[in-house]
């Protein structure tokens, strides 16, 4: 990722930014400038939209209402969204918050919610979680938004993944795995040269017994292990995410 400037406000606008553009805020934003972070006229920001790079914005108000944003110049350009996807059976609330934001600060490049036989929230606010991911490409320079999928049943994604997700391989962390250290078979992917990957974390009571046999008897799947120790569904994300850009991800 190219180099961005740590000590600015970054923005998120769903606007065309180009250079020379002058941007209404929306009352939100306009308040969360002005008044969140008491910033005034003539102080600048950094704004992005996921597809037009970043760009150096002036604020230009009259008072603690209302604000533009004049574009100055580009100061990074767009960069690719990552293709690694991260599927997840949903937690409940501030955990699911936290899972979707380390999940984006990891360099996921969409999200894709599940529903395993037991999942325990039944139902998945998707525009919290767009808030969240939005939240944490704000906060760590992230250019390329990742994508949130709509939910769907586990045996419906898996059974036209040939046909949806051609030559993407599928990393199932199973807790019931033989071994326990991840690295040898990512190793091995490695060497064969890594093709286009997912990986599927499952919910707080674990896959089914059911659910397992089908992961497991499925050529576009690969069981990894996370370890010796059982991990909330939250941390085994953090983990997961961890071992693979490590050795067959982005951080190479």
């Amino acid at each position: 990722m190219a180099k961005y400037e740590f000590k600015m406000q970054r923005l998120f606008l769903r606007h065309i930014l180009a250079d020379g553009a002058r941007i209404e805020a929306d009352r939100s934003q306009s308040n969360y400038l002005l008044n969140v972070l008491r910033m005034k006229d003539g102080d600048y920001v950094l704004v992005f939209n996921g597809s037009d790079g970043e760009w150096l914005a002036k604020i230009s108000s009259n008072g603690r209402r209302d604000c533009a944003l004049q574009l100055m110049e580009r100061v990074r350009e767009q960069t690719a969204r990552n293709d690694l996807m991260y599927m997840f059976a949903p937690l409940k609330h501030a955990r699911l918050d936290y899972m979707v934001q380390k999940a984006v600060e990891m360099g996921v490049g969409s999200l894709k919610p599940v529903m395993t036989q037991h999942t325990q929230a039944s139902r998945v606010n998707l525009e919290r979680m767009e808030a969240n991911v939005i939240e944490a490409a704000e906060q760590c320079g992230v250019l390329s938004v990742p994508e949130v999928l709509a939910p769907q049943p586990l045996s419906d994604v898996l059974s036209v993944w040939s046909d949806a997700q051609p030559g993407r391989k599928l990393l199932f962390c199973d807790e019931a795995e033989g071994s326990q250290n991840p690295l040898l078979t990512l190793a091995q992917m490695k060497e064969a040269g890594p093709p286009p990957l997912a990986v599927l974390i499952g919910p707080e009571g674990g896959f089914s017994e059911e659910e397992r046999d089908l992961l497991r008897s499925l050529d576009f799947v690969t069981p990894i292990p996370l370890g010796p120790r059982i991990l909330r569904a939250d941390t085994a994300a953090v983990a997961a995410l961890t071992v693979i850009q490590a050795t067959v991800g982005d951080w190479r």
